[in-house]
């Protein structure tokens, strides 16, 4: 070998621990999402975040690192996710719902950004919208709040409605909340109202033999367990003959009749702000939490002639999306 070519191999040698330990001091920002469905179920949602963060400059692999878990539906997975996340020592913690509070109980110091929350003052996550302080701050869902709107939407299409039932998760804090504001939303409407509660995956397929003959419509509470297994209460209620009103456009691509809520994917684009504002410094105390300014109503018309159900010009002139 000649003198010069083992001199450069030699420094070549010498400068790979130096481009080791560099890479290491270059350690990438790691954001740890908690998903709490499963990724066929967020996937639009998970896809508008991360491309958020593109437009924003954090390229998955190249300048961040997002470490993905899903929890799918259920609950007792929160808390085994968060402390994962905690050991990890991610950055920051990006999540919805029910899952807020088991990464807040995991921590009090890595920042915690919610896509979506139903009541995040009521529940206890934030102390206020302009001011969350602590370590957790993001978006509310404000699902409490448009309860009374689906219910006229729902009467618009289904006059005769008279006997109401409504269905959730009452182990998520928001859905109890949710379904106290769609009780009094029914009866201020004139209507029979009666809750079909339940707290896991099994309670659903009993819950539908209890309502044979006691509702004429399904008012359903959105929260993880529920997203989880939207597909097969959509199933239940059509073979119920029950028409179902949602506040999650994805419960009605797969047979429900409608939805009225907050766009999903908006909410986690706008998610991703808040990390690329957390990422170069600031403080979750000091990010007020935000509210929706997108909302979608969107209409199954193969559900609605299933059910024998026609639908109002007027309505379908005003929904964002017809499912045909």
């Amino acid at each position: 070998m000649k003198r010069r070519e083992f001199i450069t191999l030699l420094g070549g040698a010498a400068a790979w621990p130096l481009a080791a330990r560099a890479q290491q001091a270059t350690k990438l920002p790691t954001i740890g999402y908690l998903g709490s469905a499963t990724l066929a179920t967020e996937s639009q949602r998970m896809a508008a975040f991360v491309q958020r963060l593109r437009e924003l400059g954090w390229i998955e692999g190249r300048t961040v690192v997002i470490d993905y878990r899903w929890a799918e539906g259920r609950t007792e997975r929160y808390a085994e996710i968060a402390a994962e996340f905690v050991r990890l020592k991610v950055d920051v913690i990006v999540t919805v719902g029910g899952a807020v509070a088991a990464a807040k109980q995991a921590t009090a110091t890595i920042p915690i950004v919610f896509a979506g929350a139903g009541d995040p003052v009521g529940s206890g996550m934030v102390a206020s919208l302009a001011q969350p302080g602590g370590n957790v701050t993001g978006l509310s869902v404000q699902s409490i709040d448009l309860a009374g709107k689906r219910l006229e939407i729902l009467r618009e299409i289904f006059p005769d409605v008279r006997r109401l039932t409504i269905i959730g998760n009452v182990e998520y804090a928001a859905t109890v909340l949710e379904m106290g504001e769609a009780q009094a939303a029914a009866r201020a409407l004139g209507l029979e109202v009666a809750r079909s509660e339940i707290r896991r995956a099994e309670d659903i397929a009993p819950a539908f033999e209890a309502l044979k003959g006691a509702a004429q419509a399904l008012y359903v509470c959105p929260d993880a367990t529920i997203n989880a297994n939207h597909a097969r209460i959509n199933t239940l209620a059509l073979g119920a003959r029950l028409p179902t009103m949602h506040g999650v456009r994805d419960y009605v691509e797969v047979g429900g009749l409608m939805a009225y809520g907050p766009n999903l994917p908006d909410l986690y684009r706008r998610a991703a702000n808040y990390v690329d504002k957390i990422l170069r410094g600031a403080k979750p105390a000091d990010l007020p939490v935000e509210q929706p300014t997108k909302f979608d109503l969107v209409i199954n018309l193969v559900t609605a002639r299933a059910l024998g159900l026609e639908m109002p010009a007027t309505l379908l002139a005003r929904a964002d999306e017809v499912i045909e």
